[in-house]
């Protein structure tokens, strides 16, 4: 799970910069998917050492939770987006929503490896 939390990390990073470049460098809240990104992939490397999995992954997970909670707003207004209807910032509705559902899918992934973890324990 370490590498996937690396490789979302990463995703995250590319969001965020290509965010803040397609927003013509005018709105640094666009590189706020970087910034989650860098902490995926800090907590990802530290969940490489055995010692560390543990509690880096929760930390990573947590980070995935409260990204999605911040961002999950912007899936409510992409049906507007979508449909031709005007939005404030419809870039960063656009990134709000990417971001929210690499973060659920994320959150979802480390849910079910906790769950298999346990139950590999359990059964040793």
């Amino acid at each position: 799970m370490a590498n996937t939390t690396i490789g979302f990390g990463i995703i995250l990073i590319v969001l965020g910069v290509g965010g803040y470049f397609g927003s013509d460098r005018v709105s640094m809240t666009a590189l706020i998917p970087a910034a989650f990104g860098l902490l995926l992939v800090l907590f990802g490397a530290l969940a490489r050492d055995d010692k560390r999995r543990k509690m880096a992954m929760h930390i990573a997970v947590t980070v995935g939770l409260l990204g999605f909670l911040g961002t999950v707003s912007g899936l409510f207004q992409l049906p507007t987006l979508l449909s031709g209807g005007v939005v404030a910032r419809p870039g960063a509705v656009v990134s709000k929503s990417i971001m929210a559902v690499l973060m659920a899918v994320y959150v979802g992934m480390c849910v079910k490896s906790f769950i298999d973890a346990r139950r590999r324990r359990a059964g040793a």
